[in-house]
């Protein structure tokens, strides 16, 4: 389709229609394949989106800045809840991507209206920004508003990835204390072990494990000398235990240095680990499946016990 696309990547139907075409040709678009419908009339070429597992989160990206950026004829929309964290780039725990989040500018009368979540909230200024010209909940408030809706586990991993992204203790504590009732007690038990460190929502998502079944805190992030290189580990139990989230794109394209292959990075992965337990480290790996199934508790309290850690 000859139409230009904005600034963010998206096709605008009013830009479609000024290049002389219509209707019928984005549809005919959209059943080829070529085009995703966004909503608000807005429309992403479908090359835009990764084929992987995260191209669910992108095209909610897209559609969130979609609607964010659409000329509704009014005041620019503040974004809120999952729709803000999408554009921070804040990755959560099972989100539900189902609708576009936003502020009602009132203290009351939040309601759902044609896949748009519609909050109760005012845009105060000290609470919001703008990212990419697109009004949203400051990260502090962003991460506090998730972390009071969800559970310990969802709580956890929305602070632990603000900090990682930048917002601070203090700025955290401070919006939560702000906060009523509702969901106060889960998100304050979260932000109290809440660490920047966290690499990753699966990482955070074993924390929680980890937490809620009352094992020891692992340190995070701790690095050791081996023989021929330095391994950074993601969880250390008392330099006895090493325990490894591979999450699904562990072995991804990012992982690749030049010239290598998948199986290549099998082979070094497997060598930092033996270099590790030469050390005398045990290493566990586990994967989301496992996290899923519940099955990463068991394993690290079994190997907790083992070297007398837990009783």
């Amino acid at each position: 389709m000859e139409a230009p696309l904005d600034s963010h990547g998206i096709l605008r139907r009013t830009t479609v229609l000024r290049y002389g075409l219509t209707d019928d040709h984005l549809a005919t678009e959209v059943s080829a394949g070529e085009l995703v419908r966004l909503g608000y009339g807005a429309y992403l070429p479908a090359q835009s989106l990764p084929t992987g597992p995260t191209r669910g989160d992108v095209r909610y990206r897209y559609r969130c800045v979609a609607f964010g950026t659409a000329d509704l004829g009014k005041e620019a929309p503040v974004l809120s809840h999952q729709s803000a964290a999408a554009v921070h780039r804040l990755p959560l725990l099972k989100a539900d991507l189902t609708a576009v989040h936003l502020l009602s500018r009132s203290t009351s009368g939040g309601h759902k209206r044609h896949q748009r979540h519609i909050h109760a909230g005012l845009a105060d200024p000290e609470t919001t920004t703008t990212i990419d010209d697109i009004r949203v909940t400051s990260l502090a408030r962003t991460a506090v508003d998730l972390a009071c809706l969800g559970g310990f586990a969802q709580a956890l991993t929305a602070l632990d990835g603000a900090l990682r992204l930048g917002a601070t203790a203090d700025e955290l504590t401070t919006e939560l204390s702000a906060r009523r009732r509702k969901g106060i007690t889960v998100a304050r038990r979260a932000l109290a072990v809440a660490d920047g460190s966290s690499e990753s929502v699966g990482e955070s998502w074993s924390r929680a494990q980890f937490i809620l079944a009352n094992l020891p805190l692992p340190a995070l992030q701790r690095t050791y000398q081996c023989r021929t290189r330095q391994a950074r580990v993601d969880f250390d139990w008392s330099a006895r235990l090493v325990g490894e989230f591979d999450g699904h794109l562990k072995y991804g394209r990012q992982f690749l240095r030049d010239g290598e292959t998948a199986t290549d990075i099998v082979v070094r992965e497997k060598d930092r680990e033996d270099q590790l337990r030469e050390l005398g480290l045990m290493v566990v790996r586990w994967l989301w499946r496992d996290l899923e199934s519940g099955a990463v508790v068991p394993m690290v309290q079994r190997w907790l016990k083992h070297f007398g850690l837990v009783h």
